[in-house]
């Protein structure tokens, strides 16, 4: 990278921690690319704003908070005697960052669609390795970090476990945005009760009903915002759309959309296609929101019949009737409602499908299997959260609730 005379301790306005600061120029650096600048063009909460009017916030806000409470985090853990270097804390800020910017719009949407068993981690592994080699090698320490592959794993656990910087933001930003008061917590007191004990990352016991709330909140948001129907039903329209769509283009018809869309709904691309191809790297990298909601758009005036009115449906909001239960729906309830929609709309057994489907969620507020959240006592002696609790039964928080939703058009009601 050229040496620049910028002035690049920049110090930035944000709605929820106030001013966040840039500590550094390779920092400054990586936010001025390209790569993370796409991050302003994909939605945090993709189509939740057709739930909650506010939600149109963006990964780049997102990132740039959870490096703000990074650096609080290795500020509180050096205070409290643990040996962190320049260059590590440097690193983890590096390493949080990015964590998202392999990230597509509509991820989820789009992993589901229109490229096969690529996820948006393999994505930002191949974009740290981009801008590591653009940096001569100033991210090394940030990517082994972040894959977990450096001897202090605490700092590990700082980008991604259960009580990790991410996490904590995503759950104040989301809330703020959404106007969801249920999934506000504590950053500051979370973060302040931090502490390190053989390796691991822990919280102080006295921070015990901070984390109850935390784990909370965190299962309500996922009832409220991320799992709402209504949201969910949105979301599978887009799935379904790129999927008709995906499925038109390889039979040969014509579709509008931008060059980069066009990479990905015509030709089929995988994880390995990304490996042998460098460039396409690059080409993911040009995809954000407004190719996605553009090519909507477009593809409502499409001679497809099935595809223009999914994308009517969806740019007018009027979307598919869904209902919860806590048992899957059976075949005769499935096929009832989807002979009804092939009599009204006279699609084929094939084209009612993206009308008529069921699927499942899960509910996970803490997983103790996976990784434990673990409370710090003055004795030295460490226990699960879910074991100390007292206030909430977080027993209840780590089973997994699954509950299955029913989709299709409300004029078969």
């Amino acid at each position: 990278m050229e040496k620049s005379h910028t002035n690049k301790r920049k110090i930035l306005n944000d709605p929820i921690y106030g001013f966040i600061t840039i500590p550094n120029e390779t920092i400054f650096d990586l936010i001025e690319h390209p790569y993370f600048q796409r991050l302003r063009r994909i939605s945090q909460l993709g189509l939740t704003y057709l739930v909650y009017p506010g939600a149109y916030h963006t990964r780049f806000h997102h990132a740039l908070g959870a490096m703000h409470l990074m650096q609080k985090a290795i500020d509180v853990l050096q205070s409290k005697g643990h040996t962190i270097s320049p260059e590590e804390k440097e690193a983890v800020c590096i390493a949080i960052l990015l964590h998202d910017v392999g990230h597509g719009p509509y991820s989820h949407a789009l992993e589901h669609s229109i490229v096969n068993n690529l996820s948006h981690e393999t994505v930002s592994y191949l974009m740290m390795d981009r801008l590591n080699a653009e940096f001569d090698g100033k991210l090394t320490l940030a990517i082994d970090i972040f894959r977990n592959r450096y001897a202090k794993k605490f700092l590990h656990q700082l980008i991604s476990s259960q009580l990790d910087m991410d996490r904590l933001d995503y759950l104040q930003r989301d809330s703020f945005y959404t106007g969801v008061s249920e999934g506000k917590i504590n950053s500051d007191r979370l973060i302040t009760m931090l502490n390190i004990a053989d390796d691991e990352l822990v919280i102080d016991a006295k921070g015990i009903y901070s984390v109850e709330k935390f784990i909370v909140a965190r299962r309500l948001m996922y009832w409220q915002v991320y799992l709402h129907k209504t949201v969910l039903a949105a979301e599978f329209m887009l799935v379904n759309i790129l999927k008709r769509a995906k499925e038109l283009a390889n039979n040969g018809e014509v579709l509008f959309c931008t060059s980069a869309l066009k990479t990905f709904l015509y030709d089929k691309i995988d994880k390995t296609d990304f490996e042998k191809k460098p460039e396409l790297l690059d080409i993911f990298a040009r995809l954000d929101d407004y190719d996605i909601l553009s090519a909507v758009k477009e593809w409502k005036h499409h001679d497809d019949r099935l595809l223009a009115m999914l994308c009517n449906q969806l740019t007018e909001r009027r979307l598919l009737k869904i209902q919860i239960a806590t048992e899957p729906f059976t075949e005769e309830q499935i096929t009832e409602k989807r002979e009804k929609a092939k009599q009204l709309f006279g699609f084929t057994d094939e084209e009612v499908k993206y009308l008529v489907f069921t699927d499942r969620i899960t509910n996970n507020a803490y997983n103790p299997k996976k990784e434990t959240i673990n409370l710090l006592y003055k004795d030295g002696s460490i226990a699960d959260v879910a074991e100390a609790a007292d206030t909430f039964n977080i027993d209840a928080m780590a089973r997994t609730v699954k509950k299955y939703f029913f989709c299709f058009p409300k004029e078969c009601r």
